[in-house]
């Protein structure tokens, strides 16, 4: 039972990391550093007070830089690979001693894949919101997004099942939404 509730944390942070790249990666150091986590060996130095201020630091600005208009479109073309590598990392990092080439195909396909449809999505409504109302509802979403990646990383944490499930949920909404745009046909003129 241990293995399935690190699972479901580990795909549910992943998912969380579509949102905020290090928001996720603080919540599963600072569970590991206090005991809420289990990593692998070869994790462990996620839990370490080094990695928590680093990652403190870098969440703090990743946060803040989201909420300058422009900004927050350029760093989403830096944020999209990186919340694909984020998100394969700290699943990997939750799943904890688990089979290494169970964990990281795991981490990479449900980690990686639920990061990246999350995180094509804010890119997509970001860019909407920019060409719609020149980046003055950006932070609108900046925050939305922020809430997104806080409420999901600490519920994997305390309830990974409910968080798989609500990560699970937001992917078919995102999948759904996708295909609904990709249905609109052009309308030409006669």
């Amino acid at each position: 039972m241990d293995t399935i509730l690190a699972v479901c944390a580990g795909i549910a942070l992943a998912a969380a990391t579509g949102f905020r790249v290090f928001v996720p990666l603080l919540v599963a150091s600072v569970s590991a550093h206090f005991g809420y986590i289990s990593p692998s060996s070869s994790m462990a130095w996620i839990g370490s007070t080094p990695a928590m201020v680093i990652l403190i630091a870098a969440t703090v600005v990743e946060i803040a830089a989201y909420y300058i208009p422009w900004v927050d479109n350029l760093l989403d073309t830096i944020a999209s690979p990186a919340a694909v590598v984020a998100g394969t990392l700290v699943a990997a990092a939750a799943f904890g001693d688990i089979d290494p080439a169970f964990r990281w195909a795991l981490a990479i396909i449900a980690g990686g894949g639920a990061a990246a449809l999350i995180q094509g999505t804010t890119v997509v409504a970001r860019g909407a919101s920019t060409a719609g109302t020149g980046g003055i509802a950006n932070p609108i979403f900046s925050t939305g997004e922020a809430i997104g990646a806080i409420s999901l990383a600490i519920l994997a944490i305390l309830l990974p099942i409910i968080a798989l499930v609500v990560a699970i949920a937001v992917c078919v909404l995102i999948v759904r939404f996708l295909l609904r745009i990709r249905s609109r046909k052009p309308q030409g003129t006669a």
